[in-house]
């Protein structure tokens, strides 16, 4: 497990990188007079990787609700749904009380669009690594997404003056999440590293 960045480090730390239980043992097997050695070998890295996991997965289960919802949602190879369901009402709710009052059609599709723009951001950040590309950053893309994910259609016309606020709400609702969810990890991290003496800090993204 490298400590590299907070993202980074939130996906390691419920990853598991090492061969399951009965392909390590039919290893075992093979290597007969070896058996011994792989086995400190691979109880080291295990112990290792355990050490630094349990760390970030410490500060992660600390974090309210729905910031941990959401960097389980972005980060973890292990997301549920119901991570996912309260990652997607928080970005919602917040895009909502962000914009002006919108009609009642228009909020029933509006929930179809902040989950369309988690998506997108969960993409950008894909693995943890940030700076990737928006996957849908024509409009054209992102209502042809929602009509194939949703079955929701969106009308074109006007789609900046209909669209663009709530859209730009949705991803400061994915940032401010994201923030909320990292520092904390981030904080764990370059504690760790101080308490190492490794001269390097962990970025928040």
């Amino acid at each position: 497990m490298k400590l590299t960045s907070a993202r980074a480090a939130w996906h390691d730390a419920y990853y598991q990188p090492w061969d399951s239980v009965m392909s390590v043992a039919a290893e075992w097997a093979r290597l007969g007079t070896s058996v011994q050695t792989t086995r400190r070998s691979v109880n080291a890295a295990h112990a290792a990787h355990q050490a630094l996991a349990g760390a970030v997965q410490v500060a992660i289960s600390r974090l309210p609700v729905q910031p941990r919802a959401f960097g389980h949602f972005m980060y973890s190879p292990l997301t549920l749904n119901d991570q996912r369901e309260i990652a997607e009402e928080s970005v919602f709710a917040s895009a909502v009380a962000a914009v002006t009052a919108m009609k009642q059609a228009k909020y029933e599709k509006a929930e179809y669009v902040a989950k369309g723009v988690m998506y997108r951001y969960q993409r950008m950040n894909q693995g943890g690594q940030g700076g990737s590309i928006d996957p849908m950053s024509s409009p054209e893309a992102f209502r042809a997404w929602i009509a194939d994910w949703y079955g929701i259609s969106l009308d074109s016309r006007n789609w900046e003056r209909e669209w663009g606020a709530f859209v730009e709400a949705c991803f400061n609702a994915c940032n401010d999440l994201d923030r909320r969810a990292l520092g904390p990890v981030a904080a764990a991290i370059n504690e760790l590293l101080d308490d190492a003496c490794i001269p390097c800090a962990a970025e928040v993204t």
